[in-house]
């Protein structure tokens, strides 16, 4: 299911590439789903809406529609997020999104890299955790950020395989280990 699902967000994540390629609204339409991603994370409601198979199509329709009309998206992005709720195909959103993101910068040469922080960084702390990232990988890198209170302060980084953890929640759950192991 894990392939089907990726070979279908590709697909899609594709046509929308083309589309806003032509449109010329490629920065637009990425900006409009990093938002997206982020309402996903931040949203529990929003999430159930994209993955409940209860909700009719009309429903699923009206509110993701509702949700980009008040994040202000671009026509391009309603529409086609319209299509994906009205072909019954929000479950694998986070997926598209994914897909269209690393397209995007694997066709302007850089290396896309997840970056989780507990709290919304700064432009300035984004473009120093950037300048960090391309000098460590040696190329352009593009930033998917997203955010997670969970982690309590730190950052997650993943690029490519490769994923660096050191957010407070994982040093202390690494402290929780090694303190079992001494009693």
């Amino acid at each position: 299911m894990a392939s089907e699902t990726t070979g279908l967000a590709g697909r899609y994540a594709s046509a929308l590439y083309e589309l806003a390629e032509g449109e010329k609204a490629l920065d637009a339409v990425a900006g409009d789903l990093a938002s997206l991603r982020q309402a996903l994370i931040d949203s529990p409601e929003l999430s159930r809406l994209v993955r409940s198979p209860v909700l009719t199509r009309d429903e699923q329709t009206r509110g993701i529609t509702a949700v980009l009309e008040k994040m202000g998206a671009n026509a391009l992005t309603l529409k086609f997020m319209g299509t994906v709720a009205a072909n019954r195909r929000l479950f694998a959103l986070d997926s598209m999104i994914t897909a269209f993101l690393a397209e995007l910068a694997a066709r302007r040469g850089e290396i896309t890299a997840d970056v989780t922080s507990a709290v919304e960084l700064s432009k300035e702390q984004l473009d120093e955790v950037t300048e960090a990232l391309k000098k460590a990988v040696g190329q352009k890198v593009a930033v998917n950020l997203s955010v997670d209170p969970a982690l309590i302060g730190g950052l997650i980084v993943r690029v490519g395989s490769r994923m660096i953890d050191n957010s407070i929640r994982s040093k202390l759950q690494r402290l929780q280990l090694a303190m079992k192991g001494v009693g």
